[in-house]
């Protein structure tokens, strides 16, 4: 499918160059009677051709075309082709060796993007293996330990010290459900196993959902809401909006050291609706904002204590939903203080009209 979709438009771009050349081609001879320049025209469409296709079929096919329409419509005897005019089979030759090197060096230069983009994932991937060993080692051995210690030592402790280790399990198995969960969803979206099915969904309906999943995770966190008074309608995949949302909302609780508000806005502006988190903690180090969503945080950055973890993750996973969606994801510090998720969807086509 990719490779018709790359034929299709390379073989659009080379007969849409060859039309524009011919046209200015004979603009050049009927209107402003030059036609000393014409095979310059058409050498530079070969060159043009060659530098914005794939391969070299096209440009050497462009090449070919190229020296028969200067034959046939713009050289004497006009309208016929004549193939012992030497000028025409030396500039025919001259257009295929333009097609070819042009073509040699584009596709060089794509197939060194595409090594230095491979060896970037590869050490994308090298970098979040890393973070995900480390962030599970920690409630891994929580759960080992706290569990070692029900089996062998059960007898000598007392009911309220058990129901406490047994929370403090629960919990850390409801950690790596959720970590397994981003982990899938990543994986699954950036290898293209899994197509975002976008349905209509209300923005209330939505906003409530992930409410009621975040009040179970974090009772006493309270979230200021602000929303458009009117019904706004957008094409979603809704539960994974739904895990960027909660991402966001328990990377705050986490991380923004000395938080006391948390809120979650949306609004409409223009043709998207603006979704943003915004908490009043201690912000984000400037120096990480620009690889916030990237998966990966500095080893030495990284806290020990279980409550803050995989804020990488999470956020590298809120990214690779959003930008499956068509959408834009970005993180700044807010002027009082605090930081600000914001991240933007595509309105219903037909809400939007009727919000205009």
């Amino acid at each position: 499918m990719k490779k018709a979709l790359t034929l299709q438009k390379n073989l659009l771009l080379t007969v849409l160059i060859l039309m524009l050349s011919f046209g200015m081609s004979l603009l050049m001879q009927k209107v402003f009677l030059i036609e000393e320049h014409i095979t310059t025209l058409f050498v530079f469409a070969v060159f043009l051709i060659s530098l914005v296709t794939d391969g070299y079929t096209c440009g050497v096919s462009a090449a070919v075309v190229s020296m028969l329409l200067v034959n046939y419509a713009f050289t004497a005897p006009f309208f016929m082709l004549n193939f012992t005019i030497r000028e025409n089979l030396f500039s025919a030759v001259v257009m295929i060796i333009i097609a070819l090197l042009t073509s040699t060096l584009t596709t060089k230069v794509r197939r060194q993007e595409a090594i230095k983009a491979e060896s970037e994932k590869e050490r994308m991937r090298a970098n979040l293996l890393r973070a995900i060993s480390h962030d599970l080692r920690t409630p891994l051995t929580t759960i080992f330990g706290s569990s070692t210690a029900l089996l062998e030592e059960g007898d000598r402790l007392s009911e309220e010290q058990k129901v406490s280790i047994l929370r403090g399990i629960r919990e850390d198995a409801d950690w790596l459900v959720r970590m397994v969960e981003n982990l899938l969803s990543i994986t699954r979206i950036d290898s293209g196993r899994v197509q975002i099915q976008k349905t209509s969904t209300v923005l209330e309906e939505l906003v409530d959902s992930v409410l009621v999943k975040f009040r179970a995770r974090c009772p006493q966190q309270p979230v200021l809401l602000d929303l458009p008074e009117e019904l706004v309608l957008i094409p979603m995949d809704a539960l994974l909006i739904e895990q960027v949302l909660l991402n966001l909302l328990d990377n705050a609780v986490k991380h923004a050291q000395g938080m006391t508000r948390l809120s979650l806005k949306v609004f409409t502006l223009g043709d998207q609706a603006i979704f943003e988190v915004t908490d009043n903690g201690c912000g984000i180090p400037t120096d990480r904002l620009p690889s916030i969503f990237s998966g990966t945080q500095a080893q030495d950055e990284r806290p020990a204590d279980s409550n803050k973890r995989s804020a990488g993750i999470g956020l590298s996973v809120c990214a690779t939903i959003i930008k499956a969606h068509g959408g834009h994801i970005r993180a700044e510090n807010a002027r009082d203080g605090g930081a600000i998720f914001r991240f933007d969807l595509a309105l219903e086509e037909e809400s939007h009209e009727q919000q205009v």
